[in-house]
């Protein structure tokens, strides 16, 4: 089987293994690892496409795509007819497509994230009932965290600290600085530019939700380390019943008015599982997998 092959089976192996991850349940009790698959699929599937059309057109020059593709410079295509040229197109397209949407969302987030500091530091304020956050006086449940290069800010409402007692405020605290010290922002990046890439794929939007959810449940994973985990399961039913609304673009929100995602995230805070040792062990093994093998698959001879 010849690498362009490989690289279409991975390509659609990828699409396949994003539809049952997007199903399974065992990534909530391995946040981290989850996402690190979800990761893995995004590469794997981005490079083995590209790749399968680069491979496809560069099938006349029998050397595969890093050796080949000097070759068909060096011959301006004149050994492409007309297939392999729309595979040459179709492969530098989703390329640039895939990068300027990507660099797209980050111009937009970054902007989002300026304007939005430069309205806090208008109508936010300093309160001793949560040190080193923003207050917003506003009376719904609001709290959320604003990533930032140097620095980032937490923000709450009023009407959090109204209806939240010090230790369940703590872990709300604890879990949006959290997002912050692991630039979870960064993660949902490259998937929430995929989303605006193919908006009418359905199965798009359901690796964004998920991914959205295991970062949720990475970040409350971190803020059980210093608070008890009942103290943010009371905290995040108390905010799911105020029926919150989203969180500012380009900002990473505790919680929801989603009651699923929310009970979800309740039930593994108050009855953890552990992860079957046999899939942790398939997870931990795919990942590297997925990432590496369709960039060796550029370098072999096709």
């Amino acid at each position: 089987m010849t690498g362009t092959a490989l690289l279409a089976l991975i390509a659609l192996g990828t699409v396949g293994g994003a539809h049952l991850l997007s199903k399974a349940r065992w990534p909530w009790q391995a946040p981290r690892l989850g996402i690190a698959l979800w990761q893995a699929l995004g590469l794997g599937w981005g490079t083995a496409t590209i790749g399968a059309l680069l491979g496809a057109a560069l099938l006349p020059y029998q050397k595969g795509i890093v050796h080949g593709m000097p070759g068909m410079l060096a011959d301006q295509a004149g050994r492409l007819d007309a297939v392999h040229l729309a595979s040459l197109l179709g492969g530098v397209g989703l390329t640039m497509v895939l990068v300027v949407m990507l660099m797209y969302a980050i111009v937009r987030v970054v902007r989002a994230r300026r304007r939005h500091r430069a309205l806090l530091a208008l109508v936010s304020r300093s309160d001793s009932a949560a040190p080193g956050t923003l207050v917003l006086d506003h009376p719904g449940a609001a709290a959320y965290c604003v990533p930032g290069v140097r620095s980032s800010k937490v923000v709450v409402s009023a009407g959090t600290l109204e209806l939240l007692d010090p230790d369940e405020l703590a872990a709300v605290l604890a879990h949006e600085r959290a997002h912050a010290r692991e630039r979870h922002d960064l993660v949902l990046l490259p998937f929430a530019s995929l989303r605006q890439v193919f908006p009418q794929i359905h199965l798009v939007g359901r690796c964004l939700d998920a991914v959205e959810l295991l970062i949720e449940m990475a970040a409350d994973d971190r803020a059980r380390r210093h608070r008890e985990p009942k103290e943010l399961a009371t905290a995040l039913l108390r905010f799911a019943a105020a029926r919150p609304g989203p969180a500012p673009s380009g900002t990473l929100g505790v919680a929801t008015a989603d009651d699923i995602p929310v009970i979800a995230r309740v039930n593994r805070l108050l009855k953890p599982q552990p992860v079957p040792r046999r899939t942790r062990i398939a997870a931990t093994a795919a990942i590297p997998v997925l990432a590496l093998l369709p960039l060796w698959l550029y370098v072999i001879p096709h």
